[in-house]
């Protein structure tokens, strides 16, 4: 599986990271678990758009030192060349939902 990150996701990784210290092993915890299930199983994940090319999902983000799943993460699942695209990261606390605009940015950045 391939993974990579918008300039937004990096954006609030970075930010995130300097308040929430495990973060970076939360995500490389989360890259297994999506590498096995990129879909996601249960009531943690759910499907925002579905193309035949590209799903965009969002889910729990389970943060150690959160001890919770206070944080959302938003990403796209191209199962033709196995590639998971991290579009937004984001705080329950601060942000209400994901930014439809960031989601539609990424598909019009998509080939056709």
């Amino acid at each position: 599986m391939n993974f990579s990150e918008t300039d937004e996701f990096a954006k609030n990784f970075k930010r995130l990271s300097k308040k929430y210290r495990s973060l970076p092993d939360d995500l490389l915890e989360f890259k297994k678990v999506v590498s096995e299930l990129p879909l996601g199983s249960g009531k943690h994940f759910v499907i925002l758009h579905s193309r035949e090319e590209v799903k965009i999902l969002k889910a729990r983000f389970f943060c150690r030192y959160l001890r919770g799943a206070s944080l959302r993460i938003v990403y796209a699942y191209q199962e033709t060349n196995a590639t998971i695209d991290f579009i937004e990261l984001y705080f329950k606390g601060e942000q209400v939902n994901e930014t439809k605009g960031l989601i539609n940015h990424f598909l019009r950045q998509l080939p056709k």
